[in-house]
């Protein structure tokens, strides 16, 4: 077997690699030291000479030359790596998979003291008040780190040497956790084929007597099944209550079914529920549990991938009425959230395809990691092309568009925004100003068009998000806010994703009275005015002052365009 140690600069993974790999008589792998040794140049001369951006690249070449994981029992290799290297979705993906991890946790302080005293530069550190830096560093990879089993620094050596022949020892971790963070928006985690062992721990750590799952038939026979006999197995007895699929489950008459349902079963407040669906299945389930006994935990495990990256995060709860969508809801933030990559394994191409509707949106918030993976493996996603599976794009993809979620929705938990604020920085004040609604990118028009077509199987949330960003990009050009390259960079990834494509609107027949009436009934509204979300060159700006007749006069090339 392989074992990855794991943590800041200074917390000894050289000196633990070394010690543990000459303890087993096995090889001892440095990643800094293979860099360095292949470029023929110190890490601080690469940095000087190439950036960070320049290391990285080498230091996921050595990660990728590290090939598979040794399959035999007994530890073959022990790879040390570099404080950083865990950062990147990819280096984790290949490191963590197969692999045990080990995270050697030293106190800020002593890790600043040991930096002060090393004859060895760190560039990320020059500068820079090294205790500052370190604590910077622990509370940005944190999340990184936490998948790894946890030693304490202060451990004397042979303690936690001791430590980590106990856990090669043990029995292998089912399954492969790619981040796990505890925020006020729910402990959220991310990983490969763990969702039953994941939920077993959540469940123990909550001290819930029983699951009681909400589902819904499509997702109940994909997941559900296979997840209630694994719970079974664990001793944890099952309840379930199935809701209809899609939008109707989210009815106030269904909410009352499944109310009785919880009745029946005499769940009290303590007991989670487990929404295990889609994201009109979330919607439902998280309501339900925001008003059930006034309020009981809830846990997401997301089946889709538009769940997986978006609908799952940020604790929005809400039903529909005849009089507009997501009219009737609440707040109400999970205790966890279990994002399992396998699950959407399955899923037909279209709703794989319309997932990317929203990453697209993500994207075009300003993360451009996130658009050059659209870019380049985009397709393959879409696809299920199994090289770009293997390589971890759907976990990079979900991983980075639940981070961006996830910080905006930090800065702004309730869209409450109050939008003003002022900064130095152009993006950053911008950010302020636009709060969470900032994610209602493309959701305007987006909306509308998903209203009129009768928020079924004709035109997915995706699809319908899709045709509203290049809403939104024509609307922002119009009005000189939305450069033009950029513009072109997202309706060009849109349609090499086959996204929103010309005449997808135009075979739908949809109402144009219909979509103008949903917009009027849009929850954006504020003062009577509509905020339209539009992007800018690395951001997006709210803008209520949109002329009627350019809205119209976009909606109509949107529908009116033909294949």
């Amino acid at each position: 077997m392989d074992l990855v140690l794991v943590g800041l600069p200074g917390s000894g993974k050289t000196a633990i690699g070394r010690r543990i790999a000459a303890r087993h008589g096995a090889r001892f792998i440095d990643l800094d030291a293979t860099v360095e040794e292949a470029a023929g140049l110190t890490i601080a001369q690469l940095f000087e000479g190439e950036g960070e951006a320049g290391f990285r690249s080498r230091e996921r070449a050595a990660v990728a030359a590290l090939g598979r994981p040794d399959p035999a029992p007994e530890l073959r290799r022990v790879i040390a790596t570099g404080g950083g290297t865990i950062v990147d979705p990819a280096n984790r993906w290949a490191l963590y998979r197969g692999r045990r991890a080990v995270w050697l946790n030293g106190p800020p302080e002593v890790l600043a003291q040991r930096l002060r005293n090393s004859p060895h530069p760190r560039p990320l550190l020059q500068g820079r008040d090294p205790l500052g830096a370190i604590r910077e560093l622990a509370a940005s990879r944190e999340r990184f780190y936490a998948p790894a089993l946890r030693l304490n620094g202060r451990s004397q050596v042979s303690a936690a040497l001791d430590r980590i022949d106990a856990f090669l020892k043990g029995a292998a971790p089912v399954g492969t956790t790619l981040l796990a963070a505890d925020t006020r928006l729910g402990r959220i985690r991310i990983g490969e084929s763990f969702a039953t062992g994941a939920l077993v721990q959540v469940l123990a750590e909550l001290g819930a007597p029983r699951a009681i799952i909400v589902s819904e038939p499509g997702a109940w026979a994909a997941v559900g099944e296979t997840l209630a006999a694994g719970l079974l197995d664990a001793g944890i007895p099952v309840e379930r209550i199935l809701l209809p699929v899609g939008e109707a489950a989210k009815q106030l008459s269904v909410i009352e079914m499944a109310a009785g349902e919880l009745a029946r079963l005499r769940v009290e407040r303590t007991e989670p529920l487990i929404a295990l669906g889609g994201g009109a299945l979330g919607d439902a389930a998280g309501f339900l549990a925001a008003i059930w006994l006034r309020g009981v935990p809830l846990i997401h495990v997301p089946t889709t991938l538009v769940a997986e990256i978006d609908s799952s995060i940020g604790g929005k709860t809400a039903v529909d009425l005849a009089e507009g969508k997501n009219l009737v809801g609440a707040f109400h933030q999970p205790a966890a959230i279990l994002i399992d990559v396998t699950l959407v394994a399955g899923l037909p191409e279209r709703q794989r395809r319309s997932a990317l509707g929203e990453a697209v949106k993500m994207a075009a918030l300003g993360d451009d990691a996130l658009f050059d993976l659209l870019e380049r493996d985009g397709g393959g996603i879409v696809r299920a092309d199994p090289a770009v599976i293997a390589h971890g794009a759907v976990a990079e993809l979900v991983e980075r568009c639940v981070w961006a979620k996830v910080e905006v929705v930090l800065a702004d938990e309730r869209e409450s925004a109050s939008r003003s604020g002022a900064s130095t920085d152009e993006v950053a004040t911008a950010r302020i100003q636009a709060g969470r609604l900032a994610l209602n990118l493309g959701h305007s028009l987006g909306h509308g068009f998903e209203a009129a077509a009768g928020y079924g199987d004709a035109l997915l949330h995706g699809e319908a998000v899709a045709h509203g960003l290049r809403a939104a990009c024509r609307i922002g050009v119009a009005l000189g806010v939305t450069p033009v390259d950029r513009a072109d960079r997202i309706e060009h990834l849109l349609t090499t994703l086959g996204l929103a494509p010309a005449g997808g609107l135009h075979e739908l027949g949809l109402d144009r009275v219909a979509i103008l009436q949903a917009l009027g009934a849009d929850k954006k509204h504020s003062g009577g005015r509509l905020r339209w979300v539009l992007p800018t060159a690395e951001f997006v700006v709210v803008r209520t002052d949109v002329p009627e007749e350019l809205i119209e006069r976009v909606m109509d090339e949107l529908l009116e365009a033909r294949q």
